[in-house]
């Protein structure tokens, strides 16, 4: 067996910043994270289920080593506490479980919280490399030849506008591979020095010397739909108090789609608003979430040009330069590619995802902007989250 990861460190960054905060700002809670390939793999995932047990085997005996948490200390919004916790932290083999149903792969991640929420990327990273690994590279011909095109699509595009064009590579978790990801992320970072900002995976920021890229991501805000002492209805307005209590003005783009764009910004008052550096889209119409986000600045008399809309949803080069053309003279936008970048090699990509699906014995969920991407065992639940909040 060929490990597919040697490190700890290479996971998104907003593993470690939701963790921090999970650590610090609430009690220990149990948690239960679900694996699911939402499209039909050219090849059935259940086939792999021994390598990828082999493949846990490996990850579940890595510790983090001196060097990567002096590192992860280095970054200004870690704490030495949380540092501290990192340097005893091992997976435990015995929380997570794969099986198959007929040609489907089932994972599932069960237990304390802050011990099984970092699961999530190693294993949709793992599952995406064992299945592309049967094509050998080959394709990776393909993907330079398509990687050349979007560099110079970018430098072609890129003209005068009132706010930068920036690039982010969000693509870890659904690459065709290690290697190609590195690949990826060097070549854009040499071809593209004034747009290429950064990348969510923290070993290759450390590695390459560029800027690690996230805040917050759905499982934190519906952690807090299961908290004890929480009411259902304040879970989002508590979840962004409790990040800027953790980070202040750090970290200050918030997540506005766990249950829909309308819901969150009844939410998000001025104070919100002023206290947060932006928003980021990941799921619903990028551009009808945009002009609400302009909308509710100008609503609350707050400067959109002082103010960050990130865009992550399903993006390709093309999609950039629109939403670039559309927005960047009202206000500062980025935008985080993933699979388009890390899996563009001419096969159809794994849509695969791990969802905190349980807290504290209870359901949670997402109400997704875009039909489909609501994940949820309790109907009943979802229901309940609709008519609490108002949200179809």
């Amino acid at each position: 067996m060929t490990p597919i990861f040697t490190s700890l460190l290479e996971t998104d960054l907003y593993k470690f910043t939701m963790w921090q905060t999970m650590l610090n700002q609430h009690p220990p809670v149990d948690a239960e994270y679900t694996f699911v390939c939402r499209n039909e793999p050219t090849r059935p995932l259940a086939a792999m289920v021994s390598a990828v047990n082999e493949q846990l085997d490996h990850l579940c005996s890595l510790r983090f080593t001196e060097d990567e948490l002096r590192y992860l200390g280095s970054l200004r919004y870690i704490k030495p506490e949380f540092v501290a916790f990192l340097r005893g932290f091992q997976f435990d083999r015995s929380t997570i479980k794969v099986t198959t149903s007929g040609t489907e792969l089932r994972i599932v991640a069960r237990g304390l919280q802050i011990q099984v929420m970092g699961f999530e990327v190693f294993v949709l990273a793992i599952v995406n490399e064992l299945h592309f690994r049967g094509w050998g590279d080959a394709p990776l011909t393909e993907g330079r030849a398509k990687l050349a095109a979007k560099i110079s699509a970018v430098r072609e595009f890129v003209g005068e506008r009132e706010h930068p064009f920036e690039l982010f590579d969000f693509g870890l978790r659904r690459r065709f591979s290690g290697a190609w990801h590195r690949e990826v992320v060097e070549t854009l970072a040499r071809e593209l020095p004034d747009q290429f900002r950064g990348t969510s995976n923290v070993l290759l920021a450390k590695e390459l010397g560029l800027t690690p890229i996230g805040t917050m991501a759905h499982e934190y805000l519906q952690t807090y739909q299961a908290l004890p002492g929480i009411e259902l209805r304040d879970s989002q307005r508590a979840a962004l108090a409790d990040w800027l209590k953790e980070y202040g003005s750090d970290l200050g783009t918030a997540l506005t789609d766990v249950i829909s764009m309308d819901a969150f910004l009844a939410d998000f008052d001025a104070d919100f608003a002023n206290a947060f550096t932006g928003l980021r889209h990941d799921s619903g119409d990028a551009v009808e979430w945009g002009e609400k986000a302009l909308a509710h600045y100008t609503k609350l008399d707050v400067n959109p040009h002082t103010k960050r809309l990130v865009f992550s949803d399903g993006l390709n080069i093309a999609k950039c330069v629109d939403l670039f053309d559309h927005f960047a003279d009202r206000v500062q936008v980025g935008f985080g590619v993933g699979t388009n970048l890390t899996n563009d090699c001419g096969f159809k990509a794994l849509n695969v995802v791990m969802k905190l699906t349980r807290c504290n014995g209870k359901p949670v969920a997402k109400l997704s902007d875009s039909p489909g991407k609501t994940m949820c065992k309790d109907e009943a639940f979802v229901e309940r989250l609709r008519e609490t909040f108002g949200s179809f």
